[in-house]
Order: structure tokens, then C-alpha cells, then sequence
């Protein structure tokens, strides 16, 4: 009897395990589950981005932001950061916006000459008197070395660089002999910072020569940051932003001309002298699921605004006359006949003030514009106008 029951039970089971198998291989929504993967996390993207590289990763090839961690330009950025955002945040809702921060190009110079023998020039006694000066005048200031060199290379062209050796006299001081670099840029001379003998003697690199060799090149930009950030003319008053060419000699081996003067662009991040570039910031928005370039502009009337309602044909002379001469619009209930405004009215004047204001408006932009207006106590209003059809449209 035992031994019957044993065999019943075996046979329940068994028939059970077919039936499970059989509903799974024939339940439909396996081939569903599959088709979806596996249930993604919900994804928020964040009010501020700073790229990474893994950012930049995320750029089709071809791109050059995506090997080299910047952009070349804000266009670039412009047409290329939506494609980081729509691959991070796919699921970024509508009319919202993100600040995304990236890098942008490195500063490079490279002037028309830097072959060292073509540029460098050493001041002759005669030279001195070329600035207006006499015979027994035999050293410049700061300023006269600029005013002489407009007169030595008067056909300058943009990007020539001149390494000249003079006597400096600094008031107050004695006269020194020293080295400086120039370089013609924008329609005037200009004074870089040159490496001084004493520097390069720092590094283990004085000498008869004084330069740097193509084995320097990787280590450079931190010589260069140590001797700014040493230097008290300089860091006296660098702030974050600011640029310094700076000026060096280079050997490059081989046969002549073989020794170089070349220039390096350095901007100080608050820290450091970097050659890398400062970084730039794009705000997006996503409207209809693409994101785009948010080029809103927030602005607030101005005197000069309100003052010129005073010649426009929006509302009565009277009312126009008063919002020039108190700068708000008066709308206090009831509505004075002679200095009242309608928000029709404002939104007229509004538009016009845009129109001047604003003439290089693009299609679709936003303008959310604040003025003052009178109930009882002067409060601030805003509006929201958008460019459409070649007029501004009040949206909100």
C-alpha cells in the first residue's frame, strides 16, 4: 500500500513539472520581457553638468571634442552637447534646462617669425636718440622701448615678435642692461613675459645659451607656473582669468637656424598658471524632446527705457509723460483716465522697447523683461516675450 502511494505522488509531481514547463515555453510574454531588457533606473538629469571625459566619450567618431576634451568653438559646443544630454538624459522632461560646463579651446600664438637670429636685436647708441632722445641718452623706460620700436619696424604686421636687448632705466633705480620680448599684436606692441637668465640658471638651464630642448617639452608649463607664480609683479595682481604670453628660447637641434624664440599662452585658474583652457558655459533647454541652446535673456527696464515712452503713440499723452517722469506704469484700480495704464498698452509698449532694444533677435527667442508699475506701492512685474514671425509675442 505504501509502495502504491509512493508511486501516485511521483506521478502528481511529475505531471506538475510538465504543465510549469509547458506554460513557460508557451507564455507570450517572455518574448515581451526580453524585447524590453532589463527595466532602467529612472533617470533625473541634474540642474548643472560639468563634462568628463566620459561625457566627451559619448560623441559619435569624427568628433574631435571626443579625443580631445574640448571644444574648438561655442558653435561646436552648441551643436554637439545635446548629443551628450540626449544620450545622459533621454528622459529629461519638457521646458526644463541644464547648465553644462565645458572646455573650450587652449590659447595658442604662433608668430610669423620665431627663428631667434631673424628677431633678436641688440640696441646700437645711436638707437637711443630714434625716441627723441640725445646723444648722452643711452637707456629707455617701459614706455619709451615701445614708442622706439613703432619707429624701427614702422610696417609691422600682426604677429611679428621682436627679442630686443637694452639698457632700462627704471625711475628710482639703476640703469640694467636686460632682455625683453615684444610681440605686434592689434595695431600696437606689446610686452610679454620673457624667461630671464636667472630663470632658466633656476632649472639647471643657464648658461651660454639659456633655452629649452625638445625633451623640456612636456615639463614646461610647470616651469613656467613656478616662475609666475614666484614672480611679485605678477602675483601680486593675477586674478582668476587672466592671460600671460610668455616668452622662451628653444634649441632644436640639427643644422641651422636651429634655435627658436616661441611663445606660450598661460591663464591663471586661482591656483595655477595652466595652458589648459578656462572653462565655458552653455545653458539647454529641451523643448518638443530635442535639446537646445537656451538663449533667453533676462532684462530689466532701464531709465533710458522709460523715458522713451515719452515719444511713442501707445496710450494717451498724459499717461506717457507720467510713466517717463516716475519710471513705472501706473495701474491703480480705478484706472486714471489721464495717467492709467492697460496691460494691452504695456505689452505694446513692452514690444516696442524690445524691438529697439533687441534688433538682433533670432526666431523663437525668449526675453523675459521686468518693469515697475504703480497699484498703491511700486512692485515689479515680469513678462515673458518670444521672437516669432519676425515681431515679439507676449507667451506668459
Amino acid at each position: 500500500m505504501y509502495i502504491k502511494k509512493n508511486i501516485m505522488k511521483k506521478i502528481y509531481l511529475f505531471v506538475a513539472l510538465i504543465a510549469v514547463v509547458a506554460f513557460s515555453a508557451c507564455n507570450p510574454l517572455d518574448k515581451t520581457y526580453k524585447q524590453l531588457g532589463d527595466i532602467p533606473a529612472p533617470t533625473v538629469a541634474p540642474q548643472a553638468l560639468t563634462l568628463s571625459a566620459s561625457d566627451y566619450a559619448l560623441l559619435p567618431k569624427g568628433h574631435a571634442a571626443k579625443t580631445a576634451l574640448y571644444f574648438k568653438t561655442t558653435d561646436t559646443a552648441k551643436a554637439d552637447i545635446p548629443v551628450i544630454l540626449n544620450s545622459k538624459f533621454p528622459a529629461y522632461p519638457n521646458k526644463t534646462s541644464v547648465t553644462v560646463t565645458y572646455a573650450s579651446a587652449p590659447l595658442t600664438i604662433k608668430p610669423i617669425d620665431t627663428v631667434f637670429a631673424n628677431i633678436a636685436y641688440t640696441l646700437q647708441p645711436a638707437d637711443y636718440t630714434l625716441n627723441g632722445g640725445t646723444t648722452t641718452s643711452t637707456n629707455f623706460s617701459a614706455t619709451q622701448i615701445i614708442t622706439w620700436l613703432g619707429i624701427k619696424y614702422p610696417a609691422a604686421t600682426e604677429g611679428k615678435l621682436a627679442v630686443i636687448t637694452f639698457n632700462f632705466f627704471d625711475q628710482g633705480a639703476t640703469t640694467t642692461a636686460v632682455q625683453q620680448s615684444f610681440l605686434f599684436t592689434g595695431g600696437v606692441w606689446t610686452k610679454l613675459y620673457h624667461i630671464t637668465p636667472a630663470q632658466y640658471a633656476s632649472i639647471g638651464k643657464g648658461g651660454n645659451n639659456n633655452d629649452f630642448v625638445a625633451a623640456d617639452a612636456a615639463i614646461l608649463p610647470t616651469y613656467f607656473n613656478a616662475f609666475l607664480k614666484a614672480d611679485p609683479a605678477v602675483y601680486i595682481t593675477a586674478k582668476t582669468g587672466d592671460i600671460k604670453y610668455v616668452s622662451y628660447k628653444y634649441y632644436a637641434g640639427g643644422t641651422a637656424p636651429n634655435t627658436f624664440q616661441r611663445v606660450a599662452v598661460l591663464i591663471y585658474n586661482g591656483t595655477n598658471w595652466t595652458t589648459s583652457s578656462l572653462p565655458a558655459t552653455i545653458v539647454f533647454a529641451k523643448a518638443n524632446g530635442v535639446w537646445v541652446p537656451d538663449n533667453t535673456v533676462t532684462y530689466k527696464l532701464t531709465a533710458t527705457d522709460y523715458a522713451s515712452i515719452k515719444t511713442m503713440t501707445v496710450g494717451i499723452q498724459t499717461a506717457r509723460d507720467n510713466v517717463a517722469q516716475f519710471g513705472d506704469f501706473n495701474i491703480s484700480v480705478p484706472l486714471s483716465a489721464t495717467t492709467g495704464w492697460t496691460e494691452a498698452d504695456i505689452n505694446s509698449v513692452l514690444i516696442n522697447i524690445l524691438t529697439k532694444d533687441f534688433p538682433t533677435a533670432v526666431a523663437d527667442q525668449k526675453f523675459i523683461i521686468t518693469y515697475l508699475a504703480y497699484n498703491g506701492a511700486t512692485i515689479n512685474v515680469t513678462k515673458t516675450f518670444q521672437f516669432k514671425g519676425g515681431t515679439f509675442v507676449l507667451v506668459q
